[in-house]
């Protein structure tokens, strides 16, 4: 064990009192930590339904400017004239091709749009793609399919460059949006990523939910019951903001491994956002043991790949389930380096079924020599 691990370590388990260690018992933070040239204390769009709400509400760690949220005010295109009916599987996939700037006009209340196909990402429409649900609307798989996908490397959505695996193009955005029931089990090709798939260019997700959302059961390296990802350009991160996965006990996203979250390659900043009651039901783990399927790692966050950070800040993981390693975070840096930083958080009361935990701190698994940064503020049990 290395000496930095081996100093925070020390420092984390002399932070246990039962108050928690900081003035707010961890997964609070305030308005003006963290250092980012913005801060999370702004407006976000109140979800109008009975469904758990987007966010961490004692999270209030700072947003870096290039992760709050997009100016939707002067929208390229508007799913909708203003009804419920409106607003079809076909006028969001439509929209989508187009790129641009994408808005909602289905009436004053919450609606929920059923997809009848995949919405896919036109790699030449943007560079700059948001999708904004105003806080209404609901995009459901109908538990058949997945409900969005971009891949700067698939020909049949355009290759804009000869790099197609590191360009700053697409930033895709989805914001104000619930994503539910969406089902990626028949993937051969784009396995994982129940809800969401992507590769390449940016991607960030702000003041959003992920319920019920699965991809394949079993595996040794897919997942993302909720959202997977690769090949973020230039190992810039993907950002999620005052976002849900799960949030309560019938509405956890499950998949192989990663629950919630994953990726290969690529890192994570997450702030004031809650993972809980997702689930990696995978058995084996990775490389997959003798005579099982592999996968069960990272009830809420699968982190596999080569020099990468994870970072959470004011982010509450709690609940979550796995049958091999990581019940809340599964983080494996190939080359032995990457880093965890973990501020003004809680990560408790994650369950592991297999006995063999291989823990480095509660609830996470991964190389004894991470570089791990845990401030006082956070509590991990």
């Amino acid at each position: 064990m290395t000496k930095a691990v081996l100093v925070m370590l020390i420092s984390f388990w002399l932070c246990i009192p039962l108050s928690g260690c900081g003035s707010d018992g961890g997964g609070g933070g305030s308005s003006d930590s963290g250092g980012g040239t913005s801060y999370s204390n702004v407006p976000y769009t109140e979800m109008t339904d009975d469904m758990p709400a987007a966010g961490n509400p004692d999270g209030f760690c700072a947003v870096p400017a290039e992760a709050m949220e997009e100016d939707t005010s002067a929208p390229d295109w508007v799913v909708g004239d203003g009804t419920p009916q409106s607003c079809t599987s076909a006028a969001v996939v439509e929209a989508v091709a187009r790129g641009g700037i994408i808005t909602f006009d289905c009436g004053p209340d919450p609606v929920t749009i059923v997809m009848q196909e995949t919405a896919k990402i036109f790699n030449n429409t943007g560079p700059k793609i948001v999708i904004d649900g105003g806080g209404l609307v609901t995009l459901s798989g109908g538990g058949r399919r997945r409900i969005l996908y971009m891949n700067t490397c698939d020909p049949d959505q355009v290759w804009t460059t000869s790099h197609c695996q590191d360009q700053d193009h697409p930033q895709l955005t989805v914001q104000n949006l619930s994503f539910i029931d969406a089902n990626s089990r028949g993937e051969v090709d784009y396995d994982g990523g129940g809800a969401i798939w992507v590769r390449g260019g940016r991607f960030k997700v702000i003041n959003s939910r992920f319920f019920n959302n699965v991809c394949a059961d079993t595996g040794p390296d897919v997942g993302g019951g909720a959202i997977r990802v690769f090949s973020q350009h230039n190992g810039n991160p993907v950002y999620i903001i005052h976002s849900t996965f799960g949030g309560r006990d019938d509405l956890g996203n499950v998949g192989a491994n990663g629950g919630g979250i994953s990726s290969i390659g690529v890192s994570w900043t997450l702030i004031n956002s809650v993972f809980a009651y997702n689930r990696a039901i995978g058995n084996g783990g990775n490389p997959a043991q003798s005579g099982t399927p592999g996968g069960g790692s990272g009830g809420a966050v699968y982190n596999d790949g080569n020099t990468m950070t994870l970072s959470l800040c004011g982010t509450r993981l709690e609940d979550n389930e796995v049958n091999a390693y990581g019940s809340a975070i599964f983080f494996v840096s190939n080359n032995h380096d990457g880093t965890m930083i973990i501020e003004d958080s809680i990560i408790r009361n994650n369950i592991n079924y297999s006995g063999h935990p291989w823990e480095i701190l509660p609830g996470i698994s991964g190389h004894l020599d991470t570089t791990m940064i845990v401030d006082d503020d956070s509590i991990i049990e």
